[in-house]
C-alpha cells in the first residue's frame, strides 16, 4: 500500500487563503496569526465559488455562496476520489472564466486545495511544475508537501485515476 511520507512539525500557514492566479485562491480552516496563536478562518461572502476538501461545521460560506463539498483524505485517492478532484477544478476553471473569484480549501490549505488548485491550472495550459512551483511561491512552501498528490500531477490526474481504477 502506498502512503505519503509523514511530515514533522508542518507550520500552519500565514494567512487565511493566498491568491494562486487572478481569481483563484488556496486556502484552510486555520492559520497563525501575528500574535503567533492559531486562529479560525471562517468564510463568509468573499467568495463567489467555495470549494471544501474538509468540511468542518461553522467554518461557512455564508448562506448563497456557492459551496461544493468533496472531502478527501491527505493520502492516496481512489478512482472516484480522483474524478471529484477533477470535476471541482473543472468547475474552479470555469468559475474563473466567468469573471468569479474561486477559493479551494483544506485544512492548513497546502496538500488537498494544492491538487485541485494546480490541476485546474493545468486545465488552464500551465505545465504541472510551473503549477506546483507557483502554488508553492504563492501558498507557502510547504503546499503540495505531499508526495503522492505530486506524482498524480505529474502523472496527470486523468492518467492517475485510470491507474487506480485499474487496481482497484
Amino acid at each position: 500500500m502506498r502512503t505519503r511520507r509523514k511530515q514533522p512539525d508542518v507550520p500552519a500557514p500565514d494567512g487565511p487563503w493566498n491568491e494562486i492566479v487572478p481569481g483563484l485562491w488556496m486556502g484552510g480552516h486555520e492559520f497563525r496569526g501575528r500574535t503567533g496563536q492559531l486562529e479560525t478562518v471562517v468564510v463568509r461572502d468573499e467568495f463567489d465559488l467555495v470549494q471544501t476538501l474538509l468540511r468542518l461545521p461553522g467554518y461557512g460560506p455564508d448562506p448563497g455562496v456557492e459551496h461544493h463539498v468533496w472531502p478527501i483524505p491527505d493520502g492516496p485517492l481512489d478512482g472516484t476520489q480522483l474524478a471529484g478532484v477533477i470535476r471541482l477544478a473543472r468547475a474552479a476553471s470555469e468559475a474563473l472564466d466567468e469573471g468569479r473569484k474561486v477559493l479551494v480549501r483544506c485544512y492548513h490549505g497546502y496538500n488537498r486545495s494544492g491538487l485541485v488548485v494546480a490541476h485546474a491550472l493545468v486545465r488552464r495550459g500551465h505545465p504541472a511544475e510551473e503549477a506546483i512551483r507557483l502554488i508553492r511561491a504563492r501558498r507557502s512552501p510547504w503546499a503540495l508537501h505531499n508526495d503522492l498528490f505530486v506524482d498524480y500531477l505529474r502523472a496527470g490526474l486523468p492518467t492517475a485515476r485510470l491507474l487506480e481504477e485499474l487496481a482497484e
